[in-house]
């Protein structure tokens, strides 16, 4: 079964809170602890075990801020699949 990771790169984040309301494994939240420099409050991958690596957060950000990566286990060996919008 695959898992999922995600990079979110708070740079580009503006905080609409998007991936947390579309995850559907609910991975991703917005705590109010963490904020950028510009006063946005930054969502959290907090529930990594519970990742799919479905790529609806990257879908749905409208800053293009998410990176998904779907890990595929091999009976050998893991392999990394990039599921983003971004370059």
């Amino acid at each position: 079964m695959a898992t999922g990771q995600i990079v979110i790169h708070e740079e580009y984040c503006k905080g609409c809170g998007y991936c947390e309301v579309f995850c559907p494994q609910g991975c991703i939240v917005i705590t109010g602890e963490k904020v950028s420099p510009e006063g946005f409050l930054l969502p959290a991958f907090n529930h990594q075990k519970k990742c799919k690596g479905c790529g609806v957060c990257s879908q749905m950000c409208p800053e293009f801020a998410i990176e998904v990566y779907q890990i595929k286990a091999d009976k050998e060996r893991k392999k990394k699949t990039r599921r983003s919008k971004r370059g």
